[in-house]
């Protein structure tokens, strides 16, 4: 098996179901071993060459608590990704982020549950060092590129596809959460996992449930808060997608040997219409 050298993933969240211009970018449909075909766009953004997918799927089809990070880590791994670029909507627990905030995430807290977690979980057993979630390098990479990031969160990552009562606010609020979101994990794991690095932005839409009943979170209110802020959104990405180094060899946190078994099986690529 040959990687690709396409060495950086865009992920997109909630809001951001295609990065490339409509008729730019060759799409490439890609055969897992977890029986899905995951269709990645390959073009050019940031004049760096990037692998796009979004991950509710292009028409916000797939719930939260029915997404398997696994298909979309082993795809961008076998293109040869090592950095990717995600976004995500979350809500905030604190005033100190206000709603239209752009945050780089850099503490995860995992509250789900029935997710596939792990690449190795039958008779390969690796244990994944997690302390810090998020690649240190890129997130110093997206503070550089990107004017008025707040530097810093924490984010719980609840189930879904609900959002949280007034009491689940009050109780992550309480133990110095920051933001709520319901897709991070088991994602940034699984890509830790083979080798690479996961750099976050984190949209802030909404204050989660709300001090007060007018205040409550709807999914109208995100989704439009989201449409509002694409092309900022978009003109971060590309400038992170510039500021990666040429040489970014991503997270060797898995020894190559285990991540190599991962990868192993056959793979099919190809060009679709």
């Amino acid at each position: 098996m040959t990687a690709e050298n396409v060495r950086i993933g865009v992920i997109g969240g909630s809001g951001v179901y295609r990065l490339f211009p409509d008729g730019v970018g060759e799409q490439r449909a890609i055969e897992t071993p977890f029986g899905v075909t995951v269709t990645v766009t390959v073009g050019e953004i940031g004049g760096r060459r990037v692998a796009f997918l979004p991950r509710h799927g292009a028409d916000h089809s797939v719930p939260p608590h029915r997404l398997d990070g696994r298909p979309v880590a082993w795809a961008l791994a076998t293109l040869g990704v090592r950095a990717i670029i995600s976004t995500a909507a979350v809500g905030s627990l604190t005033p100190d982020i206000p709603v239209g905030s752009l945050v780089l995430a850099d503490q995860l807290v995992d509250r789900t549950y029935g997710r596939p977690q792990t690449f190795f979980d039958a008779d390969l057993v690796r244990h994944l060092p997690f302390s810090d979630p998020f690649c240190p390098e890129l997130h110093a990479v997206a503070l550089g590129a990107v004017d008025g990031l707040v530097p810093t969160a924490s984010v719980v990552v609840i189930q879904g596809p609900r959002f949280s009562t007034r009491a689940e606010s009050r109780i992550n609020r309480s133990a110095g959460i920051d933001l709520v979101n319901m897709t991070l994990l088991p994602e940034v794991a699984l890509a830790a996992e083979l080798g690479m690095g996961t750099a976050t932005l984190c949209v802030v839409t909404d204050v989660d449930s709300g001090e007060q009943a007018e205040d409550a979170v709807t999914a109208e209110a995100v989704f439009s808060r989201l449409a509002a802020a694409e092309p900022h959104i978009l003109e971060a990405i590309g400038a992170i997608a510039r500021a990666i180094p040429v040489d970014y060899a991503g997270r060797p946190l898995i020894d190559a040997d285990a991540v190599a078994s991962v990868l192993g099986w056959p793979i099919v690529t190809g060009a679709t219409a």
